[in-house]
């Protein structure tokens, strides 16, 4: 059976990014139809990505508060892990999470297929389901059909090999885990299932740990999860045996081979984008060498009805980037002259402790011959940190020094995903730094760190040593 539909906007997938756009697009007054691959809402970030591993990341954060705070007085019992009831309850956030996107969609009046759809025209997709073959024929369609985990072709099939989604499965928490990739998902993973009782190795091939990061950054993160996890650089697997429960493999380093048995191993070494099925060459979509689609600033792809959001642009491969895209697109196609243009773009790793970046980094300054001066506060000089138990932490702006505007920061520690935004909202207002030094801050806060950090660049600092004032520069 094969039916026909006509509509001003064609969404292709429901993720943050889809189903931002279908909405915007709703809200803007267009036809709009969205399709989704699986029968749940919400794409990898609501399902298999960002809300289940950030709460299988709160409940790491709560196991290690608590063996923190058993040295103080408050004394709790080791926990008890029930994997059953944990999963019923990620699995229940994720169904009214993705409940309220199917309200939303019928308040809207947005028409919802469930399929997979490939191009037969610029202007025309076809979905396919069990039941039916759909012709969707569009004014305008945007591309937000995301990513999906990288393999491995030297790695065999097997229920002990996992990719990040059947990490976040929980098939079971396994005695020993070696995780594959030293990025943002393998240290994530690796965070969880180390509070979870695993005993966890990560390996990479790369020489330097998250490398888009300034050393003095990598130097608190490996102080702090030293005691967790194990993490080793420059390592492969040069050959692998599978077992009855688990796999044996062979580690490979500049220094030494070594044979290690694990029960599970994960692979979390990227993403790449979810073109496959698209039939993208049919209509001549220009990719680039990685096979992420090209667009300009207006997120059109070279056909100019076709635009393309998310991660299946390129990095950075994050939830919030792809819905300001989706919003950007729908207004450009709604007739406003809107572009995606952003200074920055906060990134977090959810680890413990965590990671918040955005701008530049000194590498970067140094690159682009930036006259810059790094401020930092450490935050064993923060009352509310050394109560919190989060002491090995630290608040670090960059700015210019020509026209004193912060041009980068980077925050590590417990809620530093939640801080970063005082930083953001500085880059792209183009902030002087002295107008974040003389904006007062709540005390005792976290990110009152961020004020004292300027304080600092400004030679106003009262809760430590005043250098500047002592070298006589101010």
């Amino acid at each position: 059976m094969t039916r026909d539909i006509h509509t001003q906007v064609l969404v292709l997938g429901s993720g943050p990014a889809g189903y931002s756009a279908a909405f915007r697009s709703s809200d803007l007054g267009l036809n709009t139809v969205l399709v989704e691959k699986y029968n749940s809402l919400g794409g990898v970030c609501l399902n298999v990505g960002c809300i289940p591993s950030k709460l299988l990341l709160h409940f790491a954060k709560v196991i290690r508060e608590t063996e923190e705070i058993s040295k103080q007085g408050i004394i709790f019992d080791k926990p008890k892990i029930d994997i059953s009831m944990i999963k019923l309850h990620k699995e229940n956030i994720i169904s009214n999470l993705s409940s309220g996107l199917h309200h939303m969609v019928k308040q809207r009046n947005i028409t919802l297929l469930q399929g997979t759809g490939c191009f037969l025209d610029e202007k025309t997709i076809l979905v396919s389901n069990d039941q039916e073959n759909i012709h969707i024929h569009f004014d305008n369609v945007i591309l937000a059909t995301g990513s999906k985990p990288i393999t491995l072709s030297n790695i065999p099939n097997s229920l002990h090999i996992w990719n990040s989604n059947e990490a976040l499965s929980l098939h079971s928490i396994p005695d020993r885990l070696l995780i594959v990739g030293s990025g943002i998902i393998g240290l994530e993973m690796a965070t969880f299932y180390s509070a979870f009782g695993s005993q966890v190795d990560v390996i990479d091939r790369c020489s330097q740990l998250l490398p888009f990061l300034d050393g003095d950054v990598i130097k608190i993160f490996n102080r702090s999860i030293k005691k967790d996890f194990n993490i080793f650089l420059e390592t492969e697997i040069s050959d692998i045996f599978l077992k009855d429960d688990g796999v044996l493999v062979t580690l490979n380093n500049k220094s030494q081979i070594k044979k290690n048995f694990y029960n599970a191993i994960l692979i979390a070494i990227g993403r790449t984008p979810n073109i496959d099925l698209l039939d993208i060459n049919k209509v001549g979509i220009k990719v680039d060498q990685k096979n992420f689609i090209d667009i300009d600033n207006q997120l059109r792809t070279n056909i100019p009805n076709i635009y393309a959001i998310g991660d299946i642009v390129g990095q950075p491969m994050l939830a919030h980037k792809g819905m300001h895209q989706g919003h950007i697109a729908s207004e450009v196609i709604a007739g406003y002259n809107h572009y995606f243009d952003p200074m920055v773009i906060p990134s977090v790793a959810y680890t413990d402790p965590e990671i918040a970046w955005v701008g530049m980094n000194e590498n970067e300054a140094i690159k682009q011959h930036i006259n810059y001066e790094v401020s930092v506060f450490p935050w064993k000089a923060s009352g509310r940190a050394i109560v919190s138990n989060c002491s090995n932490g630290m608040t670090k702006l960059i700015i210019n020094k020509d026209n004193n505007r912060i041009i980068g920061g980077v925050i590590i520690g417990r809620h530093a995903g939640e801080l970063i935004s005082e930083i953001t909202l500085a880059i792209e207002m183009g902030c002087d730094v002295e107008d974040i030094s003389l904006t007062i801050h709540a005390h005792p806060t976290l990110y009152e760190s961020i004020g004292l950090s300027a304080q600092i660049f400004q030679g106003s600092i009262t809760d430590l040593i005043n250098l500047k004032r002592i070298n006589k520069n101010i």
